[in-house]
């Protein structure tokens, strides 16, 4: 039926082209002809139908065959996994058999690889941060794998594995006892990589050229510290190098490197007037001022001395020195009564003492206001300490060690210069006072000189 409609349909449309056409063209065409062209027209589509027919039973075909091959290897998959599955059953049982009759051969040997597999770990662990590895190379990496191999429980350790355990502890501990040297790769502190000649203390230290060295164990090289701890470990380090056998003092780090580490991160001197700030810096050079003041009274002060002392034993007055000036003064007078040369006298040591008391009184200042400055510097330091805490709370230290640093470095700066400046003043004082003394005892002295004679 649907074949039927179908035609009927084409019939239709041929028609309706026909019409069409005959609409379009100018001649008549009769009705036998139509009828011819809707018979050829009906022939053609007709075979069109047979011929899709046709292609898709093939196809239909195809696509049974396909399901038929899919569903045949659908169920050999399935009974090859039945028997996976039954097989591994199988072979867990056989396993476990196995795992206890290994167990029950082991015995007491179990217990003793298990302590040999941690006893490798450890020692793995020893010889990864040990500086002896520096010089004897690839024994973490045997150890590593030997613990790795035991702790699968697949394979157990052989004999030569078990004795080349014992002979690398033993030789740990025999090249602890030893001072060798021997040649490597040394990464300086600019980066450059230079063969040198390494001096290894037991297990402790690795110096060359005079400087120690840090061996890495992740990268298994030997570096340069790029900050080094103070000169006199350095020489110590050099003499140890250029050492011939006899006895060097050298100093050690028993931790392995974590003194060392904190020595060498300890500030030097330029570093702690650093922390001390602008006030620290102010400190230093009122303090040089009143240093290089103090030096050049010290220096006058000793010369004018020794001038006076040359004056005293000599009879002829010289007045490149106060006692000569004062007495001059009694020559000048030669006429004058006691009373008269006293005042004349005693002028001139008044003109002599501002002269021999100069900048002292600057001194003086300095000893007292180094310590006010070092008490304004840990103000100071102090307000930032708590600043850093009402910002940053107190979990971190290291945010208020800039404050605590400045507090503390001033005041030790305002003593350092505090205290010489004190001793300073007093010597000083004491000699202008000593010089003082003589010119008004030898003063005394001539007016004593002169009441006689009247």
């Amino acid at each position: 039926m649907f074949n039927t409609v179908k035609r009927i349909a084409v019939g239709l449309a041929a028609l309706s082209i026909s019409v069409g056409a005959f609409a379009q063209s100018d001649r008549a065409m009769d009705l036998d002809a139509l009828l011819k062209q809707l018979e050829e027209g009906q022939f053609a589509q007709s075979q069109q139908n047979k011929q899709r027919e046709r292609d898709f039973q093939a196809q239909r075909a195809e696509q049974d065959r396909i399901l038929r091959e899919t569903r045949e290897k659908r169920d050999q998959m399935l009974a090859q996994s039945e028997q996976l599955e039954t097989q591994f059953e199988e072979n867990e049982f056989k396993l476990a058999d196995l795992n206890g009759a290994l167990d029950t051969r082991l015995g007491s040997l179990k217990e003793l690889f298990g302590v040999l597999q941690q006893i490798a770990g450890d020692t793995k662990n020893k010889f990864y941060n040990s500086v002896i590895s520096a010089q004897i190379q690839g024994r973490s990496e045997f150890l590593d794998q030997m613990a790795q191999d035991m702790g699968s429980s697949s394979k157990l350790a052989s004999i030569e594995e078990i004795e080349r355990v014992w002979f690398e502890m033993q030789r740990e501990m025999t090249e602890s006892g030893k001072v060798t040297t021997f040649t490597t790769d040394v990464v300086e502190a600019g980066g450059e990589k230079v063969n040198k000649s390494v001096v290894r203390v037991g297990p402790f230290a690795l110096v060359a050229d005079g400087k120690y060295l840090d061996y890495n164990g992740v990268t298994g090289t030997v570096s340069e510290l790029v900050r080094q701890p103070a000169d006199r470990y350095n020489d110590s380090a050099a003499k140890l190098q250029a050492s011939n056998g006899e006895l060097v003092q050298f100093g050690i780090d028993p931790t392995g490197g974590s003194i060392l580490g904190l020595l060498v991160q300890a500030p030097n001197l330029k570093e702690r007037v650093e922390q001390g700030g602008v006030v620290g810096y102010i400190i230093l050079i009122v303090g040089a001022f009143g240093l290089l003041l103090a030096l050049e009274r010290l220096v006058t002060l000793t010369l004018t001395r020794m001038k006076v002392n040359k004056q005293l034993k000599s009879k002829e007055v010289n007045t490149n020195n106060p006692l000569g000036r004062v007495l001059k003064v009694r020559d000048e007078h030669p006429n004058a009564d006691v009373e008269a040369l006293e005042l004349h006298l005693t002028e001139a040591i008044l003109g002599e003492v501002p002269k021999l008391g100069r900048n002292l009184t600057i001194i003086k200042i300095i000893s007292v206001v180094a310590p006010l400055m070092g008490l304004l510097g840990t103000v100071t330091g102090m307000i930032n300490t708590f600043q850093a805490i009402t910002l940053f709370g107190t979990g971190d230290p290291k945010l208020m060690a800039g404050g605590i640093s400045t507090a503390l470095v001033t005041t030790v700066l305002g003593l350092v210069v505090a205290i010489p400046m004190t001793l300073l003043y007093a010597m000083l004082n004491t000699r202008s006072k000593n010089i003082v003394y003589i010119l008004q005892e030898q003063a005394s002295g001539v007016i004593a000189e002169r009441a006689e004679r009247g």
